[in-house]
């Protein structure tokens, strides 16, 4: 039914699932086609029953917790069971799951650290968010936390590079807030076209690098991390000797 397959995990139990996302892939089946992270965990999970004593031809259950854009990598989470992902859905609604990643932006942000909060409107039909005044019919409030790593100064302008803590979640949240506050993300050729810089492989300079919680069941405190891969981080490498 499945080919075999094997994710890059950061965390499994009998409850839960998480695993790197790569850039450029969705975290589920979506309208867009192609390769999805779900169906390469579910590959893994169907090939791990059917070599277990209790194997069967049952397709493995797995809801998605936190999704990532296409063109952001890092760490998604998935429940094995339903109530698993109902407990983990009502944690990350009620702030329970603390969200951080990793970004590189084009620019040099104001303060080195700080808080932003804005009104998004979300665009299905172009599948965008716009930055929009508080009253405005279906805008939700966004916020995050921002902390400068580093600034650095290339051939191609100033960049800087963020520790970022999600607040809320809202679509395409950070990318369209960044830019909004004049350092779009790296690569991003939707909120940061103007500024951005023609990319020599897929994804952009954000990646969902840790998020922490305590577990439904057992009540440990879970730490998922996995440090930042791609283009954008290989130029903070470089220039950052």
């Amino acid at each position: 039914m499945y080919k075999k397959s094997k994710p890059d995990i950061v965390f499994e139990d009998n409850y839960m699932i998480a695993c790197v996302k790569p850039y450029g892939i969705s975290s589920q089946p979506d309208n867009g086609g192609g390769e999805d992270l779900m169906t390469t965990v579910k590959n893994y999970l169907f090939d791990k029953s059917d070599n277990s004593v209790n194997s069967s031809d049952k397709e493995p259950y797995l809801a998605v917790i936190n999704r990532l854009d296409r063109p952001v990598a890092g760490i998604v989470l998935y429940a094995k069971t339903p109530e698993m992902a109902a407990s983990l859905s009502d944690m990350l609604r009620d702030g329970e799951i603390t969200k951080y990643y990793q970004a590189v932006v084009t620019g040099f942000m104001k303060e080195p650290e700080g808080t932003l909060t804005d009104w998004l409107v979300f665009d299905k039909k172009n599948n965008i968010s716009t930055i929009a005044k508080s009253e405005t019919k279906g805008a939700k409030k966004a916020v995050l936390n921002y902390e400068v790593l580093d600034e650095l100064d290339t051939d191609d302008g100033p960049i800087s590079y963020l520790l970022i803590e999600l607040i809320t979640g809202r679509h395409h949240q950070i990318r369209c807030q960044l830019a909004h506050a004049g350092c779009g993300i790296w690569g991003d050729a939707k909120y940061n076209s103007g500024k951005t810089t023609k990319r020599k492989k897929p994804g952009i300079g954000l990646f969902s690098t840790m998020l922490e919680f305590t577990h439904p069941v057992t009540g440990e405190d879970i730490s998922l991390h996995k440090e930042p891969e791609g283009e954008a981080f290989d130029i903070i490498d470089q220039m950052d000797w």
